[in-house]
């Protein structure tokens, strides 16, 4: 259970004044060695302070091990929209629930439970991030581009990527908590993992929700198309599979809007990319079937343009 983490995160992150550097602080209480880096990244609209975690397993690459590596991302445009709006914006529960992971996974770590496989945790920490017009319900805005923030956080070391976003500006979802999405790879939607459907079960003790996707959604940003948000926008920068995890509303929520987060929503939501991420360094859980990609590929060719931007 991460409920403590989520707590002590949001009250570090609820925060005029807060910085990557007050979250690294924040982490170190917990573990002073631990591996973490924070920088500024500058945007055509301002800064964000990118923050990164790498967590290594007993069995991961960083200790010369062949266990595979996730990533954990936290995607979001900002965690305020200060001065228009006073407090945290619901778009920020991306970065609590990546900033609780990390936290939850050095405490583990203190008490001798170690995954297997390395985990990668990214977020960006932005308390005064601009708004967006957007259909239906108005977006944040972010001082950086989603391109920009794919540079820093996609790379080669990620065999697989969950990308975790509040998903609350929509008609299409229309349950509280938090759903996940199909897997998506290299412009391909495949099928939605079994294996994931089957870990949503086992956490939440519910039936599994799958977010419906389109083609637009995991397209780049700026290409003038229509986006459901940010959660896939991963997809378009790596050859890894990628799973959304869409924390979701009954209604349409800006993603502007202060005291609309439900820490028991973000909890949930984190607590199966922990179990995701378990399972996944063990090599129990497949975000996609290996064979069937390989057909689908042989049998209408590669789709690694819907990763551009395209052509006019």
């Amino acid at each position: 259970m991460l409920m403590k983490q989520i707590i002590d995160a949001y009250e570090v992150l609820d925060s005029a004044y807060v910085t990557g550097k007050k979250v690294e602080e924040y982490l170190r209480t917990i573990q002073p060695d631990a591996d973490i880096t924070v920088y500024e990244l500058k945007g055509p609209k301002g800064t964000t302070d990118m923050l990164k975690v790498r967590i290594p397993g007993s069995n991961g690459k960083i200790k010369g091990g062949s266990a595979p590596t996730i990533g954990l991302l936290g995607r979001l445009g900002g965690i305020g929209a200060r001065p228009e709006r006073i407090g945290f914006v619901s778009d920020g529960d991306g970065a609590l629930a990546a900033v609780a992971l990390a936290a939850k996974l050095l405490d583990m770590q203190n008490k001798g439970d170690v995954l297997d496989g390395d985990v990668f945790i990214s977020t960006h920490i932005c308390p005064n991030a601009p708004t967006a017009p957007h259909d239906p319900v108005p977006f944040m805005g972010s001082p950086v581009e989603m391109s920009q923030v794919n540079r820093e956080e996609v790379s080669d070391e990620l065999d697989a990527i969950l990308s975790v976003d509040t998903t609350k500006g929509n008609r299409v979802i229309n349950t509280r908590g938090f759903a996940i999405s199909p897997t998506v790879k290299e412009g391909y939607i495949l099928r939605t993992s079994e294996d994931l459907l089957d870990l949503m079960q086992i956490t939440t003790g519910r039936l599994p929700y799958v977010f419906p996707l389109a083609t637009q959604d995991i397209t780049p940003y700026g290409n003038d198309l229509h986006h459901l948000n940010s959660v896939l926008q991963p997809c378009t920068a790596t050859n890894a599979p990628v799973v959304g995890v869409a924390i979701t509303a009954e209604t349409m929520v800006p993603g502007c809007a202060t005291g609309a987060s439900h820490a028991s929503d973000v909890e949930e939501a984190a607590r199966f990319m922990l179990e995701a991420a378990k399972a996944f360094g063990r090599g129990q859980c497949k975000f996609y079937d290996e064979e069937e990609y390989a057909r689908i590929q042989k049998l209408y060719g590669p789709m690694k343009h819907l990763q551009t931007l395209g052509e006019e």
